[in-house]
């Protein structure tokens, strides 16, 4: 679907001008989410953008040079790992699943340092999930999920090809 690559020079220099800054201020999202609006999900949003951008203005072989469909999974996979890790580990140290008050003596801070840096550990673990969900879903809808090759059989014939044709015998 997304295969034809548009060479135009003014819409690929504003996107490589402009996707730095996109991915910074995604990563300050998701930096300053438990101190402010924003977080995991608003970032990793943010981020996929950047990628559609890419994706919009170099096409599908440039996009996927830099994530292809499995490293989307494996990182989708580290970010779910971080997010439920966090939450196992402040279990099995006698609090409740994400109690970050357990983190304290494994990172050895005070309480509200341990809070603060268990909240940016789940924010980023999100952020990663969601970066490369939403990406699976771009390139699900690019056509890159395995049957790139999609049969036109099961539609209708029309036009003037159809009307010297021989009937199918077969049938």
């Amino acid at each position: 679907m997304l295969t034809r690559v548009y060479d135009n020079l003014i819409v690929q220099t504003v996107c490589r001008v402009m996707i730095p800054f996109i991915q910074i201020y995604a990563l300050y999202v998701i930096a300053h989410g438990h101190y402010s609006p924003g977080g995991g999900f608003q970032g990793g949003v943010i981020l996929t953008a950047a990628l559609a951008l890419i994706f919009l203005a170099y096409g599908q072989g440039p996009a996927i040079r830099r994530m292809n469909r499995i490293q989307a999974v494996i990182f989708c996979s580290i970010g779910v790992a971080i997010y439920v890790g966090i939450g196992l580990y402040c279990l099995l140290a006698g609090g409740n699943f994400l109690d970050y008050s357990q983190l304290a003596p494994l990172l050895h801070v005070s309480v509200p340092r341990a809070r603060s840096l268990g909240i940016l550990g789940v924010e980023i673990g999100v952020g990663l999930a969601v970066m490369t969900a939403m990406y699976s879903i771009i390139l699900d809808i690019a056509g890159q999920s395995g049957n790139e090759t999609q049969s036109t059989d099961t539609e209708p014939e029309t036009g003037p090809q159809t009307a010297n044709r021989k009937p199918d015998s077969s049938q």
